[in-house]
């Protein structure tokens, strides 16, 4: 008999973030976390007052979130139960630390899914919209991130990287063959 095939913990989806039924949604958040335009706009919209009401809290209290860092809240009228906000980095040139920024929004993402035991995370493509992160070297960094740390951390136990259109998907798509499924 055959050794039973282990989960795919890391996948690759087209669609709307909001609407997915994942423990946890990254949103790319800036650092004020009062909402704005592209994926954080459409979180914001979609989870109705009650996040921005805890995203003014957590602003309150610690002045809002750093590029980099992380911040978890509850999900409001979203499908997922949790929104995890992260401010990724603006795109300038690559010469002033953004791949390590935008690693970081990963990793402390990832960590607040360990740290509160979610079974499931989607991120979206962190900064690729108006911000201007390049596409590919944000889906390469993506799958790295997501990859390593999947490695080495029984939490999350999926992760969905989310492509809003259908290059972003190619994107995720090449880059999981090239490094290979978690």
């Amino acid at each position: 008999m055959d050794a039973p095939t282990p989960p795919i913990r890391l996948r690759v989806v087209q669609g709307d973030i909001t609407k997915l039924a994942t423990t946890a949604i990254v949103n790319a958040a800036n650092s004020s976390l009062l909402g704005g335009g592209g994926v954080d706009g459409a979180i914001h919209r979609a989870a109705g007052p009650q996040l921005l009401e805890e995203c003014r809290k957590i602003r309150a209290r610690q002045g809002g979130c750093a590029t980099g860092e992380a911040v978890i809240t509850i999900g409001g009228k979203l499908p997922a139960a949790y929104v995890i906000h992260t401010v990724g980095p603006v795109w300038n040139g690559g010469h002033k630390g953004e791949p390590e920024l935008l690693a970081n929004c990963y990793r402390h993402s990832l960590q607040l899914a360990l740290d509160n035991k979610l079974a499931s995370v989607a991120f979206p493509g962190i900064n690729t919209g108006i911000y201007g992160y390049p596409k590919p070297a944000a889906a390469a960094l993506a799958v790295r991130e997501v990859r390593q740390w999947l490695a080495t951390h029984e939490w999350p136990q999926e992760v969905v990287l989310v492509a809003f259109d259908a290059e972003t998907k190619r994107l995720y798509e090449q880059e999981l063959a090239n490094q290979g499924p978690a």
